[in-house]
């Protein structure tokens, strides 16, 4: 398996292997970046296909991370850890253990969270090897779910203000693409400020759910980056927009919650050239990382205040519609100029801390 020239390496700083034979333990752990402090980011389970696509799932996940804590303003760099096994079947407490073993070993150079197919409970488990978690329940944030939800729809909100010259998301039609956890409850913040909804799900009775609790129309999976939308809100998972999708889009926006939604870095520029506004994911999806960091830590003695976090979350609209007027002032991407942004932020750091 290749590392170091694997396409998505970016001078990773470690990636650490996880075998646990007892427990079934296959896991991997990928800090990218610690210029602005510890590694932050979720814990993923899913049922890779391979090893090297879960390799390559981590890198770019991790990468992401850094960028995301560096456009927030958080003290903390990039991580991100997956463990390849079916959520439904897989799971353990004995498993959540062992990796939570493998976190403490880094010695509070990566902080572990929840991601998808990973719950509360589950880092709650891992807590019982390691002090280095957060969104736990006890004294935390608990589901960053609420937030994620929170930081996309001020997204959708600037995103719509920008592109649309939109004052409200009174009658806006948003096709959501995913009603996990994050969609779903961005579906009913949306739902409550006045949007059309048209939902697709792989899961019927979520895509039933919202129907009647929203009035929402409806898309088959294949069919809702496609619908006559004004804004395209990708939650699911990420490489939805490509080469096949982008020319197919009939949204003016495309603002949602899902990490790596470009399955190449290129394809900002083709959102540009068709005139589409495109709000970079590890930007909009920024909230759940925003909220678990205002979580009480060791040395730390002030009590999680949800209210802050959420304040901070809402922060996100301010931010993107910053990367909106500097893309187009140098002429570039939004998915470019974020980046630019975020490099300054955490080169610096790392410059400052060297020095």
């Amino acid at each position: 398996m290749s590392v170091f020239t694997h396409p998505e390496f970016d001078a990773h700083e470690e990636l650490v292997f996880c075998r646990d034979a007892a427990s079934g333990l296959s896991a991997i752990i990928a800090i990218h970046n610690t210029s602005r402090g510890p590694s932050l980011g979720g814990c993923r389970m899913w049922p890779y296909a391979s090893e090297e696509e879960a390799l390559g799932d981590v890198l770019r996940l991790s990468r992401g991370m850094t960028y995301k804590s560096a456009l927030a303003g958080l003290p903390y760099g990039g991580g991100k850890s997956v463990v390849i096994g079916d959520p439904r079947t897989d799971k353990s407490p004995a498993l959540f253990e062992a990796l939570g073993g493998f976190v403490e070993s880094l010695g509070g150079r990566y902080v572990v969270a929840e991601d998808v197919g990973i719950s509360v409970p589950d880092v709650e488990t891992m807590a019982k090897r390691t002090a280095h978690v957060a969104g736990v329940t006890a004294g935390g944030s608990g589901d960053p779910s609420p937030a994620t939800a929170y930081g996309v729809f001020h997204g959708i909100k600037a995103a719509a203000a920008h592109r649309l010259g939109a004052s409200d998301l009174t009658g806006i039609r948003v096709a959501v693409q995913g009603l996990g956890h994050v969609g779903f409850e961005l579906c009913r913040l949306l739902h409550d400020a006045g949007a059309q909804l048209i939902v697709s799900d792989l899961n019927a009775e979520q895509v039933m759910r919202a129907k009647e609790r929203f009035g929402a129309a409806t898309a088959s999976p294949d069919a809702i980056a496609s619908v006559e939308a004004e804004v395209y809100a990708p939650c699911a998972l990420g490489a939805t927009l490509n080469d096949r999708s982008i020319p197919a889009l009939k949204a003016s926006v495309v603002a949602g919650s899902a990490n790596n939604q470009l399955a190449r870095r290129e394809q900002g520029y083709m959102l540009k050239e068709r005139g589409i506004l495109y709000a970079p994911d590890y930007v909009i999806n920024a909230g759940g990382v925003i909220n678990i960091s205002h979580e009480a830590r060791s040395g730390q003695s002030e009590p999680y205040d949800r209210e802050a976090a959420f304040a901070q979350v809402a922060g996100i609209g301010k931010t993107l519609s910053d990367i909106f007027a500097f893309a187009e002032q140098q002429g570039i991407a939004t998915s470019d100029a974020a980046d630019r942004l975020a490099e300054e932020r955490f080169t610096a750091a790392g410059a400052k801390k060297a020095a």
